[in-house]
């Protein structure tokens, strides 16, 4: 597999994106969130994207020239829209504007509507986070989770993000999940790879387990809890498409199209994100050093780790080069020559 410099393959990227149809300073953005997610590991929702991205923006299911708005509709609340453009440069523009305002108000609910696929929802808590504040955020996606007992998807698979920042420099810790049991792009991936999948992960049409990709994107995504207390993700699925679709004004997941399929209407799904200035409640200037005895007291005991470790050891090696598919590194040469 060939390797690219982080800056090099955001380079590549750039020229892929530009070459369709979306705007140089949005092609950077853009291409900066998949190749941070790629120096994670995750590959899911990092370089793997840009083919979809790129063939909806020529095909114009997401707007590449579109510029988010914000408007300040109560003391304490962005409304951001990412007319029917990419969800990154909304978000940067949704938290730089919070940032300015949470000091005088202590928190900041951002709600963004209209928009696209939300990609690592932990980076932008974790970017809420480098500002010393703690946030929280969520995004509901294209419908990939049956209601309990159903069998027709419904709720997407909903990330929920948290992070929290640290003392002495260390990155803040960040908790990122989905309400599936695994994220969707982890299934999409697997089907082009012809890999088989773990059993617990995804249903059939008829609501039954299946190990075949190709199948599971054909069915739906089991819920966080499994066989025996799916129910509980499943409802956490619906709780993310009221705040997310009914709060924003934007659509359910099952009223959007696929984030993969290169046509068809657009996505045009919601994200809430709340940013927290702790100085504003009774933990004040000692909450991080708080947090941080926890943190101590999980590590104390043999065997544990803090949420995202694995990914911040993935990331400090990227620097040395990230490696891509043959495959996928030849249609973006290709794509960037066009």
């Amino acid at each position: 597999m060939p390797q690219y410099s982080p800056a090099d393959l955001t380079d590549l990227i750039i020229r892929v994106f530009v070459n369709s149809k979306v705007d140089p300073q949005t092609a950077r953005v853009v291409a900066e969130a998949l190749v941070r997610a790629e120096a994670d590991g995750i590959s899911s929702h990092g370089i793997a994207r840009v083919p979809p991205y790129a063939e909806q923006a020529m095909n114009g299911k997401v707007d590449g020239f579109a510029k988010p708005t914000v408007t300040r509709t109560a003391a304490a609340v962005l409304d951001v829209d990412s007319r029917i453009g990419f969800a990154f440069p909304a978000i940067r523009l949704g938290l730089e504007r919070a940032a300015e305002i949470v000091k005088e108000t202590g928190i900041v609910a951002i709600g963004i509507k209209h928009s696209h696929h939300f990609g690592v929802a932990g980076h932008h808590v974790e970017d809420a986070a480098n500002r010393g504040l703690m946030a929280l955020a969520f995004s509901n996606t294209p419908a990939a989770i049956a209601p309990w007992g159903g069998s027709k998807a419904l709720y997407g698979t909903n990330p929920i993000a948290f992070a929290c920042p640290r003392g002495d420099g260390r990155p803040p810790l960040v908790i990122d999940l989905s309400v599936s049991t695994v994220a969707r792009g982890k299934v999409v991936l697997a089907d082009k790879t012809g890999e088989a999948i773990p059993d617990d992960w995804a249903l059939d049409a008829n609501g039954h387990a299946t190990t075949d990709a190709k199948v599971a994107l054909t069915g739906s995504m089991a819920p966080l809890g499994g066989r025996t207390a799916g129910a509980k993700g499943a409802a956490l699925g619906l709780m993310i498409e009221l705040l997310c679709g009914a709060l924003t004004g934007s659509n359910f997941g099952y009223q959007g199209s696929s984030f993969f399929e290169p046509t068809g209407v657009p996505p045009s799904i919601g994200h809430l994100i709340l940013v927290i200035d702790s100085n504003a409640f009774g933990g004040g200037a000692g909450t991080v050093a708080r947090a941080e005895e926890m943190f101590a007291e999980i590590l104390n005991q043999p065997g544990t780790r803090l949420p995202g470790d694995s990914r911040l050891a993935k990331r400090s090696a990227a620097p040395g080069g990230i490696a891509i598919p043959d495959a996928l590194a030849q249609d973006l040469e290709a794509r960037a020559r066009a």
